[in-house]
Parts: structure tokens; C-alpha cells; sequence
């Protein structure tokens, strides 16, 4: 989960890509969320805070920088922010932000020849050496005003768009950073966020209300001309792709585009007390609702009108369809302090969960006569869609709880325990002859340590921790290279987090972290879920046998930073090298899928850089991955991965 200041920007599709600048601070949450966050946080949270407008004084400033990349061209980044008080009770400050960056990935000259036609499709209108730059623009206006003493108002307004071309994948069998697609890639990221919190204190007890209305609009094109190839190839659909005239089409790439429209408002009022009670409570309430309007747009150029999707000429395949999620919690969590060294903490939120998809997918009845249209209960057209072919819900609720004790030594050493669940809501498939998907939930154990040793110049802190996660969701493309979204079976996940800071002589500060993460499933996980897992024998296979290591997850992952700080003249100079390592991981749960795609290897990235600051202005000079390492994040084929 995401939060920027009070108000979760999680959406449906996941986090957005916010600009950082001109921010206070960042905090994270490891997860579970416990019973303070909600539904988008089981893994955790981040909050974005961001600097407030200030009545003290008039102040302002920018950041300029520019930037080249290999195999690139020149990017930059201009950053600026004024705060002006209005009078001695309200301020105003305003933000802005422009970043260019440059792309790295070339789309090559490249043909393909279709079996069913012999069409020969060129790729050249479309050639672009490092075509996948990104634009990106935005602003944010922020007002404070102090009613009174207690009370005060904090209206704030953020916008950001951004667009891209290109992809940020490569492949393999083409070049390093080589692509070859056919048609147009690109993005068009638009979002805004209108956000009030008020905050104020009843006799000794701290009110805060926070509430936000979130708009977000993504219009995409994708190249798909792999998909039409390959299913041509291996099926032979290119003979079923015919033009008005029933004329097989010479080269029927697929295309698509893409149009997704986000609402998002949420409410939260919660009560506290003061920090310095030996008992110190947070109770409250939260209320969300967001909306995703998803159209998939699947087009070849030519194609027959009796194929294509009624009232949408040259779509093959259409996606149109309508996702609600409603949230709800109460919450409550309150920390007493036993001994001077010893306290306990206790909290519990009960949640409740409506989420529901209504609308459309597949081909035209006149393609298929046992999908899409074909499969329509309901005439009624909304947004557009032909008929209505799916309509469900699933909802839920339950609790997630925490417990934890601590027991401080000193100021400067404690240790704790700390039990707490988490849970992801269900939902519904977009392909509607599939069943929903259930909840997953996570119980947390975790034993840790906090410590300041050697009059400070040794900070280490640590956890060791288990894990059981049931009932966890997985997706992978079905049928059609449909996404699917089901319940695996349960996964353990044994860990060990550390972190360490050392100031060995003045100037001269070492830190260096590490995790290494046991996560294996606990049951074997099989094709099906409505059918008994009996090894296969009844026509259920297993795809994932138990204590298999978990996908995305890398066992081991770990970063080392020196930093020194000197005088330079009259300036504050500093020089830094950073290194972090990440371990091979997985990009699929089922076993045949690894064998296909591989496992994806190690990595070390090494960032250096130096810098100088006097007065107000600062100079830092720095190179981000410095041995030009491809790390290797994800991988994936745009078909089902056995075609």
C-alpha cells in the first residue's frame, strides 16, 4: 500500500509512479499492515509526507540536473517550490516538476512471414533506436490554515502526467536492448488527487479526519504482433483472419488499445491520545470506494465486419467491463507501558469487503459460437459494450489483529516480539466461466532488536521472522492469454532481516543491510482448484510441488554504503559508493513455465557519487550502475508461456 500523506493512491491496477520532490520524509511499514492500514498493505506500507506550508517566513528553491544514459541520449530534470505566507495564521506553497528521460531500448529493422497467408510483415515505419523515453510533468498546490490554537486545515490538490513510448523489456533472441515491434507502444498517464485533512484536539485527545477523491486516466497502445504470429504458427488462426470479402488477410497483426479510467475517494477519521500516557490509544474508521472502467481493444486492420465485435469495426477482441471495490474498517490499537521497560501493544481491525465486475469480454458471435457475444445473458449495452456476458460479486470480512512486546534495557537497546495478520481481499475473473478468487491472509511472527552501541557510532538493529501465508493468489494467463487470478495453496516464508550502521572515525559512515528469505510452498499447488489435488490422477496435474522456492522472491538480497564527509575549502564536501545484490529469482510459480522461461540470474548494481554544498546551494556529480549490469527484474512472453 501507498499512501501520499493521509490518503492511500494504491489503485486497482497498483502504486503510481509519484515524482519525489520537496518531501518531508518517507516512512515504511514492513509488513503485515497490522490494524492501522488497510487492505492494499499486506506486504507492507510506504508514506510519501510531504513538506507543509509554513507561516514562518517567505522561502523558496529548485534543483536542476541533467543526465545521459548508455545506449541513450540526454535526459533532465528541473524541480522548484515556493512557500508563502498569507498572513500569520495560513500559508500557501506551491510545487512543480519536469523530468525527460531518456529511452535505451532499440526497436530493429525486423520481418515476419505468416504461414496461412505467406504475408510478409515490415516493422521499418516503426523503427527507433532507443525508443522507450518518458515525459513527465506535475504540480502540487497546498494551503494551511490554523483556525485556532487546536484546530487546522490542510486542503491539497497534486496532478501529474506522464507518457511513454516503447517497452521496458528486451529480447534475448533479437539483441541486448533490442526489441522488433510492429506497431505503435506508447502511454498516456494522466492522474490528480483532491485531498483535505483537518486536524485538531478535543480536551487532551488528538482528531484528525482525512479524505481524498482520486482520479486517474491510462490510455495505452501495445504491439501484439507476437501474440497473432505465434498462433498462427502453432494453430494455424491466421486462416480464421479474413477481410469483407472472406480473403484470407496477408499480414493480420494484432494491436491494442487500451483505455483505463480510475475513481477513487476514501474517508478515515481516527482519535488518539498523547504520546507521553502510559496507556496510548488510536481508534478509528475507514470508508473507500474505487472504481476501474477497463476497454481492451484488440484490433487487426481489414478484418472482416461479420468477425469483429458488433458496433466496434476491426476488433477481434473486446474488453469492456466495470470493477467497483468496497472497502470498510474500525480499527482500534492501544500501547501500555507495564514496567519503565517493559510494554505491550494490542490491536485489532475489522474489515469488510464488497467487490464486484459486470460487462463484457471475448469475440463476436460471428468468430466464435461458444464465447464472448455467444455467451451474452443480458442485451443492456453499457459504455458501449455489445451485451453483458459477466455480472458477479464476491464480498467478505473478518479481522486482522497484532500483539506485540517490547522490552526496553536502555534508551539505547530494546528487543520485541511481534505477532500480526494480514489479509488481500478476493475478486472476480475477467473471464467470467471462472470462479471467483478467495481472500488470502498472512499470520507474521517475528523476533527483533533495536540497539545504539559504542557511544552511537554503532547502530544495529534486526529481525528473524516466520511467516504463513494461506490460501495465497496467484496469476497467470489462461485461455486466449487471458489473465487469471486463483488461490494457491499455502506458502511459509522463514526470514532474517539486519541492518547495520557504522561511524568508525569522524567524517566516515559505513551502512550495509541484508535479508535472506526462506519462502517454499507448504502443499503442492494444482491446475485446479474446484477439483481434489491427488497428484494428477484424476486429471488434476500438479504445476507447482510443494517446497518449491516462491517466485519474484530472491533468497538473498543486500546493500553496502560508505560515506565520507570532508571540508573542501570553505564548502561541505562528501564522495559515496553504494553496492546491492539481489539473488536469482523465479518469474512463475508453475514448475513447466520455469523451464520455459528460465530462472532470472544474480545481480550487483554499483552507484558512486560526490558532492559539495555551501550555503544554499549544493553540486552533486554521480553515475547510477556503474558497470552498465543488466539486471534482469521480470520476464515474460505476451502468450500463454507454452505457445
Amino acid at each position: 500500500g501507498t499512501y501520499l500523506d493521509e490518503q492511500p493512491i494504491t489503485t486497482i491496477s497498483g502504486a503510481l509512479d509519484v515524482h519525489i520532490y520537496d518531501i518531508e520524509r518517507v516512512e515504511s511499514l514492513a509488513g503485515p499492515q497490522g490494524t492501522l492500514y488497510g487492505a492494499s498493505s499486506e506486504s507492507g506500507t510506504l508514506r510519501i509526507i510531504t513538506n507543509k506550508p509554513s507561516t514562518r517566513g517567505f522561502s523558496a528553491g529548485y534543483d536542476l540536473q541533467a543526465n545521459g544514459v548508455k545506449n541513450g541520449t540526454l535526459g533532465y530534470v528541473a524541480e522548484g517550490f515556493i512557500n508563502q505566507p498569507i498572513n500569520e495564521k495560513a500559508a500557501i506553497r506551491l510545487v512543480g516538476w519536469a523530468e525527460h528521460d531518456s529511452g535505451y531500448i532499440d526497436n530493429v529493422a525486423g520481418t515476419r512471414t505468416f504461414p496461412s497467408s505467406g504475408g510478409v510483415l515490415n516493422n521499418a515505419p516503426y523503427v527507433k533506436k532507443h525508443f522507450n523515453d518518458v515525459d513527465t510533468y506535475g504540480a502540487r498546490a497546498a494551503l494551511k490554515v490554523d483556525l485556532n490554537e487546536n484546530w487546522t486545515l490542510l486542503p491539497q490538490l497534486v496532478a501529474q502526467q506522464q507518457k511513454q513510448h516503447g517497452v521496458f523489456g528486451y529480447e534475448p533472441s533479437v539483441g541486448d536492448l533490442k526489441v522488433q515491434h510492429f506497431s505503435p507502444d506508447d502511454a498516456k498517464d494522466k492522474w490528480y488527487q483532491a485531498s483535505l485533512t483537518v486536524t485538531g484536539k478535543i480536551s487532551k485527545y488528538d482528531l484528525t479526519y482525512s479524505g481524498g477523491y482520486f482520479q486517474r486516466n491510462l490510455d495505452t497502445h501495445s504491439d501484439y504482433a507476437d501474440y497473432s504470429y505465434w498462433y498462427d504458427k502453432v494453430f494455424g488462426s491466421g486462416a480464421y483472419w479474413v477481410d469483407g470479402t472472406g480473403t484470407v488477410l496477408q499480414t493480420p497483426i494484432q494491436k491494442i488499445t487500451g483505455r483505463d479510467r480510475f475513481d477513487k475517494q476514501s474517508h478515515e477519521l481516527r482519535l488518539s491520545s498523547p504520546s507521553t500516557d502510559r496507556l496510548r490509544f488510536v481508534v478509528g474508521g475507514f470508508l473507500q470506494r474505487q472504481s476501474h472502467w477497463i476497454i481492451q481493444d484488440y484490433v487487426i486492420d481489414n478484418l472482416s465486419p461479420a468477425i469483429s465485435v458488433p458496433k466496434w469495426g476491426n476488433t477481434i477482441w473486446l474488453t469492456d467491463q466495470m470493477r467497483v471495490d468496497r472497502d470498510k474498517a474500525i480499527f482500534g490499537q492501544a500501547t501500555y507501558d507495564l514496567t519503565d521497560h517493559l510494554s505491550v501493544t494490542g490491536g485489532i481491525r475489522w474489515y469488510d469487503f464488497k467487490n464486484s465486475l459486470e460487462g463484457f469480454y471475448g469475440f463476436g458471435k460471428g468468430y466464435s459460437s461458444h464465447t464472448g457475444e455467444a455467451k451474452c445473458f443480458s442485451t443492456a449495452t453499457p459504455r458501449g459494450a455489445p451485451c453483458v456476458n459477466l455480472d458477479k460479486t464476491v464480498q467478505g470480512g473478518g479481522n486482522t489483529h497484532k500483539i506485540d512486546l517490547t522490552y526496553k534495557f536502555d534508551e539505547q537497546k530494546r528487543v520485541y516480539f511481534t505477532y500480526a495478520t494480514g489479509f488481500r481481499p478476493g475478486g472476480v475473473n475477467r473471464n467470467g466461466n471462472l470462479p471467483p478468487y478467495g481472500a488470502d491472509k498472512l499470520s507474521s511472527y517475528e523476533l527483533g532488536w533495536k540497539t545504539s552501541l559504542f557511544d552511537r557510532r554503532v547502530r544495529f538493529n534486526g529481525a528473524i521472522y516466520y511467516e504463513d501465508w494461506s490460501n495465497f493468489q496467484y496469476s497467470f494467463l489462461g485461455p486466449n492469454s487471458l489473465t487469471i487470478i486463483q488461490n494457491a495453496a499455502n506458502a511459509n516464508i522463514t526470514g532474517l532481516e539486519s541492518d547495520i550502521t557504522w561511524a568508525p572515525i569522524s567524517g566516515l559512515t559505513i551502512t550495509g543491510s541484508g535479508a535472506y528469505d526462506d519462502g517454499k510452498l507448504a502443499k503442492n499447488v494444482c491446475a485446479s482448484i474446484t477439483v481434489a489435488c491427488t497428484n494428477g490422477s484424476n486429471g488434476n496435474p500438479v504445476v507447482a510441488p510443494k517446497n518449491e522456492q516462491l517466485p519474484v522472491t530472491a533468497k538473498l538480497k543486500g546493500n553496502l554504503t560508505a560515506r565520507y564527509a570532508f571540508a573542501l575549502g570553505d564548502w561541505d564536501a562528501h564522495v559515496q559508493g553504494s553496492l546491492v545484490y539481489q539473488d536469482k529469482t523465479w518469474a512463475d510459480l508453475r514448475a513447466f513455465e520455469r523451464g520455459i522461461l528460465g530462472q532470472m540470474p544474480s545481480y550487483t548494481l554499483t552507484d558512486i557519487s560526490a558532492g559539495a554544498a555551501k550555503g544554499a546551494i549544493t553540486v552533486e556529480l554521480f553515475v547510477k550502475n556503474l558497470f552498465d549490469e543488466r539486471a534482469n527484474l521480470t520476464r515474460y512472453a505476451e502468450c500463454t508461456t507454452s505457445v
